[in-house]
């Protein structure tokens, strides 16, 4: 079931956090029997990929687009929660098929893993308490702040290279945005629409979107295959092609991203 627009503060903040709760999306899949794939997603990555306390599934936007594509091109697939940080080796070890996450293409992730045509793009933003009058319009304006970035994702090193020092890094979104309310950090840095999400359905009082911070340019979001799999790549980016203009952009447009 998606939640989407309507989605509870409870199933948001489940979503963002509570990876380690969501056993239920970890079965023994079984769709490779049925000549399909194994789809990892990670569960703490509202509106992209979470897991849902009311059907105990994972679900977002990149859930639903990964299914559309799957159902385009004609296999069946089983998703399974797995941690951001694991993805990546999850898929190089053939644990997963797929993975269908907001995990943004990179020379570096180029260099081991194979890329889908886009199927989204976004960049970063920052999140300071309501209380911080600072002016956030650039990554160098958090120098000498503490600053909290997800670990394994790409805004790590977009905080590094803009010479950001003392970057502390979380397992998951809630963490940090819950240790920045709490003054433990002075801002947080991560996935615009996650974190625009965060605060539209949160309605926290005790943070602010830096609206002036301009990321730049926007970076695509595919579905990540292993190199290797050249036949099953062509097929996906075929059925992304079919439906990119018509059911990729419904399910985006559902997701309010």
């Amino acid at each position: 079931m998606t939640l989407a627009r309507g989605q509870s503060r409870r199933a948001l903040l489940a979503g963002l956090g509570a990876a380690a709760l969501a056993p239920g999306c970890a079965r023994t899949p079984d769709a490779r029997v049925a000549g399909g794939f194994v789809v990892g997603s990670t569960a703490t990555g509202v509106p992209f990929s979470f897991y849902d306390v009311r059907t105990n599934e994972l679900t977002g936007a990149m859930v639903d687009i990964a299914r559309a594509v799957a159902a385009q091109a004609g296999f069946p697939v089983e998703v399974q929660a797995t941690a951001f940080s694991a993805l990546i080796p999850s898929l190089r070890v053939g644990k997963i098929d797929l993975i269908a996450a907001a995990m943004l293409r990179t020379p570096a992730r180029e260099a081991v893993v194979a890329f889908s045509d886009p199927v989204y793009a976004y960049g970063g933003a920052i999140v300071a308490r309501a209380g911080d009058a600072r002016r956030y319009p650039d990554l160098p304006s958090l120098r000498g702040r503490r600053v909290g970035a997800q670990v394994g994702a790409r805004f790590v090193d977009q905080l590094s290279d803009a010479g950001v020092s003392g970057v502390r890094t979380y397992d998951n979104l809630a963490d940090i945005l819950r240790d920045l309310r709490l003054g433990r950090l002075d801002a947080a840095y991560g996935d615009e629409p996650i974190i625009r999400y965060y605060l539209r359905v949160t309605r926290t009082r005790a943070l602010r979107l830096a609206e002036e911070f301009a990321p730049g340019e926007r970076e695509q979001v595919c579905l990540i295959l292993r190199k290797e799999d050249t036949e099953l790549a062509a097929r996906v980016n075929a059925a992304i092609a079919e439906i990119k203009a018509t059911r990729i952009a419904a399910i985006v447009r559902q997701w309010g991203l």
